[in-house]
C-alpha cells in the first residue's frame, strides 16, 4: 500500500514536471517564432536599402567626369617654375 502511494505521488509529480516542461517549450517556440518574424522584417528592410548597381554606376560615372574636369584644369594651369623663370618672382 505504501509502495502504491509512493508510486502515485511519483506519477503525479512526474506528470506535473512534464506538463511544466511542455508549457515552457511551447512558450519558447512562440518566442522563437516572434523573433524569426522580426528578423525577417529587418532583413527585408536592410535588403531594400542596398545601393543598386545602376545607381552605383551612375555615381562612379559622375565622379570620373569631375575627376576628368579637374585633370583638364590642372593640365591647363601654368607651371610655376616657368612663371618664375619668366617673371623672376615667386608669388
Amino acid at each position: 500500500m505504501v509502495f502504491n502511494g509512493l508510486f502515485i505521488l511519483l506519477g503525479v509529480f512526474g506528470g506535473y514536471y512534464l506538463n511544466s516542461v511542455k508549457d515552457a517549450i511551447k512558450g519558447l517556440q512562440t518566442t522563437d517564432q516572434m523573433l524569426i518574424t522580426k528578423l525577417q522584417a529587418i532583413e527585408l528592410l536592410v535588403a531594400g536599402t542596398y545601393l543598386k548597381r545602376d545607381d552605383f554606376n551612375d555615381v562612379i560615372k559622375a565622379l570620373f567626369v569631375k575627376l576628368d574636369k579637374i585633370d583638364e584644369k590642372l593640365d591647363a594651369k601654368a607651371d610655376k617654375s616657368g612663371c618664375i623663370a619668366i617673371h623672376g618672382r615667386t608669388s
